[in-house]
């Protein structure tokens, strides 16, 4: 009894301390970010008017960000579009090229058969190729997603096969030896150890499907921000242009965030503190 006293004084300071030091990362790793936006920001609007630059060429921040919130209803429903065909594209990459690179891993004539025609086709630029997804699915959802798909495609398996690979053969000697299943080995050891390599795939093909959601709706589309951007172009309408980039960076950085967020999640022997 006296030694369970004795010990809860010093767990709660302890626990305490690792709160503190996880909102103290937290909190770093957005102020740091906003701190150095803020700062370039101020340049940008300081230094724009001083070099006689013309709004029609360069606005200032304040002007963009005046029409963003001007035009919010407007831009917000584009940037639905586009948030829309970027989740879409990005988790069917997920839910296919993961499972696929463990498969090839794991059946090594998939390896020699199919891994170099998935190169030979991810070697074909992507914008090459959108305006025959225009002809054949029309301007409507399916092409940007589409697209998207194929563009965070060959990262995340790409990322998944080397995860897959990377495991000590002598570590599936040993699970089965112990009596492990396949899918106990899958679940228990296999995955758990290629998370860190699927994540940092994921991440890259993060920043990816928002390129492949953008160029579909340049090819054709009558909805979401490429099309706003098109628009804009147009008509020169400048604030507008950089009012819609500045919703695309921040559905960007929403998503990049959600995919840390979901690594963090999923991998919790990793968290720091």
């Amino acid at each position: 009894m006296t030694d369970e006293v004795a010990t809860r004084p010093t767990q709660q300071p302890a626990e305490a301390s690792q709160a503190q030091s996880r909102a103290g990362a937290w909190t770093s790793a957005i102020a740091w970010p906003l701190a150095s936006f803020a700062v370039l920001l101020l340049a940008w609007q300081w230094l724009v008017p001083l070099a006689g630059i013309p709004e029609y060429i360069l606005p200032v921040p304040s002007a963009f960000f005046e029409r963003l919130w001007s035009d919010r209803a407007l831009i917000f429903q584009h940037t639905l579009v586009t948030g829309n065909e970027i989740v879409l594209g990005f988790l069917m990459a997920a839910v296919i090229s993961i499972p696929l690179g463990y498969i090839i891993v794991s059946v090594k004539i998939l390896e020699k058969a199919i891994y170099p025609v998935i190169v030979f086709f991810q070697l074909v630029p992507k914008i090459a190729i959108a305006p025959l997804f225009v002809v054949w699915f029309g301007f409507g959802l399916f092409p940007k997603v589409l697209l998207t798909f194929l563009l965070c495609f060959f990262p995340t398996l790409v990322a998944s096969m080397t995860g897959f690979r990377a495991l000590d053969e002598r570590v599936l000697y040993l699970t089965r030896s112990m009596g492990a299943s396949a899918w106990q080995t899958l679940r228990y050891v296999r995955v758990p150890a290629a998370l860190t390599y699927i994540f940092s795939g994921l991440k890259v093909s993060a920043v990816f499907a928002a390129t492949g959601a953008i160029v579909g709706e340049f090819v054709g589309a009558n909805a979401g921000l490429g099309y706003l951007l098109l628009r804009g172009t147009s008509f020169l309408d400048m604030p507008l242009i950089f009012a819609c980039l500045v919703a695309l960076s921040l559905v960007g950085i929403l998503f990049s965030y959600l995919v840390d967020g979901l690594e963090v999640v999923l991998m919790p022997w990793q968290r720091k503190g």
